[in-house]
């Protein structure tokens, strides 16, 4: 980024306790009233740029499962103030839970999709009736996942919508009463942030799927729980769901890519 003619330039490069570059980090400039001036998400390589006026500035930075960082820096009129590397140290709080078995909670969890409808508007569903375990190990990467979803427990708030996906068209609930995920692969990427691999099974065919997975923490209540958020997509010609109709101009009624995102709280069983 080239030094603006109207002030100077910050920059630096965040990087984790191991020295491995952080991309996607939060970093905000505050002037000195603390007004945000300046906002920035770092590189796959780590690095950042800002463009200021010269003045003092705090610059805080932000990655899930890292503590925030904070750094001052002074910027002057046609200048170039580099912050170089800054490091960033786990959050103790969102270490991975202990080793152990967690069953889902399904009361306090969710499974939930979002579908394209006529590529207009948004068409928001879950599945209400879900089982899972997850088994931590140690080291987590050998840890493993399992959930069963009820095909016929799928809910859009619309009867006749719902009566739709369950028949033969889509889900075909009465030959493939259940979804079944099992995870292959836990992956750590930085932070609170893993990769869970794992196979989907759903109207009879199987398709590797992964889930972006972001560690929530452990909190005390009814049972030692662990909770994580996870997001995915899934095209519906990998399971053969292929029921579609086209409008006068080839726009398709149904979307094909569907956008799936899981809320769960595992409760530890030993």
């Amino acid at each position: 980024m080239p030094i603006p003619l109207t002030g100077g330039l910050l920059s630096g490069q965040v990087r984790d306790a191991d020295g491995k570059p952080v991309g996607g980090a939060e970093v905000s400039v505050f002037d000195r009233s603390n007004r945000r001036v300046a906002h920035a998400d770092s590189d796959p390589f780590g690095y950042f740029a800002a463009a200021v006026v010269p003045g003092d500035y705090r610059v805080r930075t932000d990655f899930g499962g890292f503590q925030s960082v904070s750094n001052s820096v002074e910027v002057e009129w046609g200048k170039h103030a580099e912050l170089g590397d800054i490091l960033l140290i786990a959050d103790p709080s969102l270490e991975p839970p202990a080793p152990g078995v967690y069953e889902i909670d399904a009361d306090h969890s969710a499974v939930r999709f979002v579908a394209r409808h006529i590529a207009l508007s948004k068409v928001y569903g879950r599945f209400n009736d879900f089982r899972g375990l997850i088994r931590i190990e140690d080291p987590l990467e050998q840890s493993s996942v399992e959930v069963v979803i009820d095909a016929a427990s799928v809910d859009t708030n619309v009867e006749a919508r719902d009566a739709h996906l369950r028949s033969a068209d889509f889900l075909d609930v009465e030959r493939f009463p259940q979804l079944r995920f099992n995870s292959t692969r836990f992956t750590r990427r930085t932070g609170n942030h893993w990769l869970v691999d794992g196979e989907l099974t759903l109207h009879g065919l199987t398709s590797d799927v992964q889930l972006d997975t972001t560690f929530l923490g452990m909190q005390e209540w009814n049972g030692l729980r662990a909770g994580v958020v996870a997001t995915t997509e899934l095209h519906r010609e990998h399971f053969t769901l292929n029921w579609q109709q086209m409008l006068s101009k080839g726009v398709p009624v149904v979307g094909s890519t569907i956008e799936i995102s899981l809320d769960i709280q595992g409760v530890y069983k030993g």
